[in-house]
């Protein structure tokens, strides 16, 4: 029986404009540089990394145990939403979804909200949930956030060490 991982929320503010912080996460190659501790592989599946249908893979390092995973930016909401759904697993058997919500806060900086969810796809999933994967996202989570504001505050975002995927 299947069924959806509770979601795992963080939020941090960044003292970049909405528009900004928008153009940024709607690149998803920009994604690896505040992403990159517990994403590893990152590669982008287009040459096109912006916008509707950009998409990467990348190796999930869960301590029990790494998964591969893929993510394509599905949903663009300008400045508000970026949403990227994509596979985890084996196979692919766990469906994801990731949000990032934008929303105005004083002195023109910008609230982010970042949710994550997963549909569990079997019993050995939902033990690692059990086990502590959704602390563990959400410490993740908590800490690209941090990155996130790190890299949008303190200058230029590095320019896309990230490689396509061969064929």
């Amino acid at each position: 029986m299947r069924g959806p991982m509770r979601p795992v929320t963080v939020s941090r503010t960044v003292d970049a404009p909405r528009e900004r912080v928008f153009g940024y996460l709607s690149d998803i190659a920009n994604h690896a540089e505040f992403s990159d501790h517990y994403m590893r592989d990152f590669r982008l599946e287009r040459l096109d990394s912006r916008g509707l249908g950009a998409a990467a893979s990348y190796r999930l390092d869960f301590p029990l145990g790494k998964q591969w995973g893929d993510a394509a930016i599905t949903e663009l909401e300008p400045p508000y939403l970026v949403v990227l759904e994509g596979r985890l697993g084996r196979i692919g058997r766990i469906r994801t979804r990731a949000e990032y919500r934008l929303t105005p806060a004083d002195h023109d900086m910008t609230r982010v909200d970042y949710r994550f969810e997963a549909e569990s796809g079997s019993m050995v999933d939902r033990l690692k949930e059990a086990l502590g994967l959704r602390g563990w996202l959400r410490r993740a989570g908590r800490r690209a956030l941090g990155r996130l504001a790190h890299v949008l505050e303190e200058g230029e975002p590095s320019a896309h060490a990230v490689r396509v995927a061969a064929g």
